[in-house]
């Protein structure tokens, strides 16, 4: 943190119940020069790490499906989402924390991946950073049924899509997240299903 241009005054924890949520009261200097105080409040869950799993010759992607509570809360009547497979990064570089949640979220094993860039996800509330990956897959690289971890409360459905019907599963709103939706146009501008 070298931005002369902040200068924070304190930091108070409104919640660690599941991940971190803190207030932040700093001073901020405008471009005349003046300054002014400002309060946010700030949720940090970690970085994390999203997968494009896609098939060639099948031009097919695997994609999961689970609960989101806060979609539910938020106007999903189900609760149900459909995205690529993620996790939290916790004490793993991007690459090793990628291969591990494909194999628990979706059953299949990957030697190789490869990075194809990183975003802030909500950088208004949110520290997370998520790096997105992308790997082919095919039917010898499944391993086990996936699903994610009991342990982990997850209850995963693993479902491989045509592509071209998935990107039409982003106009018709059955996909609306926003890590999937960067991964499978990142998959079209670039043609990797060609």
């Amino acid at each position: 943190m070298t931005n002369p241009s902040i200068k924070i005054k304190s930091s108070e924890i409104l919640s660690d119940n599941w991940y971190t949520l803190k207030k932040i009261v700093f001073d901020y200097q405008k471009k005349d020069g003046s300054w002014e105080t400002q309060s946010r409040e700030v949720y940090d869950r970690g970085n994390g790490a999203t997968i494009l799993l896609y098939n060639k010759t099948q031009k097919t992607v695997i994609l999961i499906r689970q609960f989101r509570m806060p979609t539910f809360v938020n106007g999903n009547e189900t609760g149900m989402v459909i995205e690529a497979c993620a996790g939290l990064l916790e004490e793993e570089n991007p690459e090793d924390c990628i291969k591990r949640e494909t194999e628990e979220e979706t059953g299949y094993s990957l030697t190789q991946v490869r990075k194809v860039f990183q975003a802030y996800m909500s950088p208004g509330s949110v520290t997370e950073i998520i790096y997105f990956f992308v790997a082919e897959y095919s039917k010898e690289m499944k391993i086990s049924e996936g699903g994610g971890l009991s342990t982990e409360h997850e209850n995963i459905d693993v479902l491989e899509i045509p592509f071209e019907k998935a990107m039409q599963m982003i106009e018709t709103g059955e996909i609306k997240d926003a890590k999937t939706i960067m991964l499978l146009q990142y998959a079209k501008i670039n043609n990797l299903l060609e």
